[in-house]
C-alpha cells in the first residue's frame, strides 16, 4: 500500500540526501524506526535511509565526495554520515545459513521492489518506508494500521530466521503500548534461542527499562511466547505467592510488573540513573521464590533481600550487563526492604548514616522504594511515607548521593607520629564507626575522639 496522507517535519540533512541520490538516478527512502515514530509524532534521534536504484560502489563513491564516512558491518553494510546521525544502506538479500543472530548470507540488490526489501524487517511497524522528495508513505505490510490499533505483527514468515527478534518483540511491546497478534505470539512460541549469543541480550533488556512506558507488557510478551523458559529468575516469580494483606495485586510476578510501570512513570530522565534503578527493581524481590513460606500467621519472605542478592548477580549476568553496573544494583537490592522497618522504627541519624555506607546512593535507593511500594494496587495510593522519610533524613545528614566521607584518614595519624603499618586500619575503622554513630561530626571533635583513642591504646 502507498500513501500519500503522511505529513511530517523531515529532517533537511536527510532531504538533502534523497535530492543528491535523485540527481544520480535513485532513489533514498527514510525507513523502519523513524518512520514509525514520525507516525507517533515522536522525535527520533537517529535516521536510517535506504537507497534504490544504485549500485553499492557507485552509492559509496557518490557519498564520499560529500559526506565523511564511516563503514559498519560486512561487506558493504552501512555507511554512516558522521555528524548528521544518518545511517545509509541499500536493500539486501538474506539467506539463511546457519544458527543465531549473525548466520545469514547478506548479498546487496538495490534493484529490489520496497516491498520485497521491506519483507525481511521484523515487525510490520518497522517496515514502512518515506520519500522525503514526494511525501509518499510506503506500507506493503499494513504497518501504518498495526501502529494505529497498537498491534505487533511479525512482517513475514522470515521472522523465524532470528531469535533475536523476540527480544526485540519485548521491547516494542513496552515501547509503545502493543498488543502483539495471536499468530506472533505462536510463531514465537516454536522459536528458541539458537546460538543467539548472550550479549545481544542486554541492549534489548536496556531500551525495556529505559524507553518502555509500560514495561510490563513487555515481561508479559515472554510469558506468552514461553520465553522466560531462557530467564529462569523470572520465570520463579511466576505463582510464588504474597500475603494479600500487604500484596493485595498477587503473586510475585505481578508485583513487580507492578513496580517496574511505577518506576516508568517517574523516571528521572538520565538515562545512567534511570538503568541502575530500573534493573534494581526489576531484580528486587528475585530473592522471594526461594525464602518464601505459608504460616500459620500469613505468608513471609523472610531474608529474601539478602537471598536476593546472588540470584539478581546470576540474573544480571545471563543478560550480560555489565560488571560496573551490577555492582551498582545489587545494594540496592539488598537494601530495599530495610527501610520501612527503620521508618516504623524511628531508625536513628547513625542507622542513616550506616545504610549510607552500604548502599553508597540513598537516592537510588528512595526510587526503588518507591517503585516496591507503588506496585501494590490497590493497596498504596502515589504517597509512600517511608521513601519520603528517609529522602528528607538524608539530605538533613549530607548523605543523599554518598556515604560520610571519613574525618579521620591516614595522615592525620601520620601527623601524630604514628608509622603506617597494620595498626592503621583498625584505627581508621574505629574512627569512621564513631563518626557514623555520631560521637563527633568536625575535624575538631573527630581529632579529639582520635587521641583519646589513642591514649586509651597506649
Amino acid at each position: 500500500m502507498v500513501s500519500s496522507e503522511f505529513d511530517f517535519p523531515c529532517p533537511a540533512a536527510a532531504k538533502e540526501l534523497a535530492r543528491l541520490v535523485a540527481g544520480h538516478g535513485g532513489r533514498a527512502l527514510l525507513v523502519g524506526g523513524w518512520v514509525r515514530d514520525a507516525l507517533l509524532q515522536r522525535a527520533a534521534p537517529d535516521v536510517d535511509v535506504e537507497v534504490f536504484g544504485l549500485d553499492p560502489d557507485d552509492l559509496k563513491n557518490l557519498l564520499a565526495a560529500h559526506y565523511d564516512l564511516d563503514q559498519i558491518g560486512r561487506a558493504f553494510g552501512i555507511l554512516k554520515l558522521q555528524g548528521l546521525g544518518i545511517d545509509v544502506s541499500v536493500p539486501r538479500r538474506e539467506t539463511k545459513t546457519g544458527t543465531g543472530h549473525r548466520g545469514f548470507l547478506v548479498d546487496a540488490d538495490p534493484h529490489l521492489s520496497f516491498a520485497r526489501a521491506a519483507q525481511r524487517r521484523d515487525f510490520t511497524i518497522n517496515a514502512m518506508g518515506y520519500d522525503p522528495l514526494t511525501g509518499e508513505l510506503l506500507d506493503p505490510w499494513n504497518g501504518r494500521a498495526d501502529l494505529q490499533a497498537r498491534r505487533l505483527r511479525h512482517t513475514s514468515d522470515k521472522f523465524g530466521e532470528d531469535p533475536l527478534r523476540v527480544l526485540r518483540g519485548m521491547q516494542l511491546c513496552a515501547r509503545f503500548q502493543l498488543e502483539p497478534v495471536r499468530e506472533t505470539v505462536a510463531l514465537c512460541r516454536t522459536m528458541g534461542r539458537e546460538g543467539l549469543a548472550p550479549e545481544r541480550f542486554f541492549p534489548e533488556w536496556r531500551k525495556l527499562i529505559l524507553l518502555g512506558s509500560e514495561p510490563s507488557r513487555g515481561l508479559d510478551f515472554l510469558r506468552r511466547t514461553r520465553w522466560l523458559r531462557y530467564f529462569p529468575e523470572l520465570e520463579a516469580l511466576i505463582g510464588c505467592p504474597q500475603d494479600p494483606r500487604w500484596h493485595p495485586e498477587g503473586d510475585v510476578w505481578t508485583h513487580v510488573l507492578h513496580c517496574l510501570d511505577a518506576f516508568a512513570d517517574e523516571r528521572g530522565g538520565d538515562q545512567d540513573e534511570d538503568l541502575v534503578v530500573g534493573l534494581a527493581v526489576l531484580c528486587h524481590d528475585l530473592g522471594k521464590p526461594a525464602t518464601t513460606t505459608v504460616e500459620d500467621e500469613g505468608i513471609r519472605s523472610r531474608g529474601h533481600a539478602e537471598a536476593g542478592v546472588q540470584v539478581a548477580q546470576d540474573f544480571l549476568a545471563r543478560l550480560s550487563v555489565p560488571a560496573a553496573l551490577v555492582r551498582q544494583v545489587l545494594p540496592l537490592v539488598r537494601e530495599h526492604a530495610h527501610v520501612v522497618a527503620l521508618h516504623k522504627a524511628h531508625a536513628s541519624d547513625a542507622a542513616i548514616r550506616r545504610l549510607a555506607r552500604r548502599v553508597g546512593r540513598i537516592d537510588r535507593l528512595v526510587r526503588v522504594v518507591r517503585a516496591d511500594q507503588l506496585g501494590r494496587p490497590p493497596l498504596q495510593d502515589r504517597e509512600v511515607p517511608a521513601a519520603d522519610w528517609l529522602w528528607d533524613k538524608a539530605q538533613a545528614l549530607a548523605v543523599v548521593r554518598s556515604a560520610p566521607e571519613p574525618l579521620i584518614q591516614g595522615r592525620h595519624l601520620v601527623a601524630l607520629g604514628l608509622t603506617p603499618g597494620p595498626e592503621f586500619k583498625p584505627l581508621l575503622d574505629d574512627c569512621y564507626q564513631a563518626q557514623l554513630e555520631g560521637a563527633f561530626d568536625d575535624a575538631e571533635g573527630a581529632l579529639a575522639y582520635l587521641k583519646s583513642l589513642l591514649d586509651s591504646r597506649s
